[in-house]
């Protein structure tokens, strides 16, 4: 009796740091400190990474042939450059076009000192103020990188766009909020 062939393994499942790795070396061959570097400019914004998920998931990637790295040394230091191999390619551009509903997650410590500020009600204003003041920075910094980002890739800058525009309507949420708390706080 003939024995039945194991079928074919699938595409490996991408992790979050994956895609947002494959999608760096998508806009060109990288080092792991040349993708850490963009996404501290890029998607930090909504999605972030540190070296200590990027290096071991390009080690993941590579050994799954979605990657190819080839050490380039550069002066002293070791070096190792990648890209998207053809798997790597399909991968990605079937994540991109996959109907599975996109994570969404947000991580805001000062939302969560909003959520949590029953037990110190009399910091709450100053807590949103302070969130206020966080996104202004923010979106100084968005501002700052959107004259760079019209000459890039369309939808890193339609990105941008949708960052500037929620972060415009979360300061102005905030001062409405901090002048209705204030309001109610003279009315007591």
């Amino acid at each position: 009796m003939a024995s039945t062939p194991a079928p074919a393994a699938g595409p490996p499942e991408l992790s979050a740091t994956g895609r947002v790795i494959l999608g760096m070396i998508a806009f060109g061959r990288t080092t792991g400190y040349d993708i850490k570097q963009l996404v501290d400019k890029t998607t930090r914004y909504f999605w972030a990474a540190s070296y200590g998920q990027i290096y071991p998931e390009l080690k993941r990637l590579e050994d799954a042939g979605l990657v190819r790295g080839r050490p380039e040394p550069s002066g002293a230091r070791a070096r190792t450059v990648f890209q998207l191999t053809e798997a790597g390619e399909r991968a990605l551009q079937g994540w991109l076009a996959s109907d599975e509903e996109p994570l969404y997650e947000l991580r805001d410590e000062g939302m969560l000192k909003l959520f949590f500020s029953d037990s110190l009600p009399e910091r709450r204003i100053e807590n949103i103020r302070a969130m206020r003041t966080r996104q202004e920075r923010k979106l100084a910094q968005l501002r700052a990188i959107e004259p760079y980002a019209k000459e890039g890739p369309a939808g890193a800058y339609l990105t941008l766009q949708l960052g500037i525009g929620s972060t415009e309507w979360f300061i102005d949420w905030c001062a409405a909020t901090e002048r209705r708390l204030a309001a109610e706080t003279e009315q007591e």
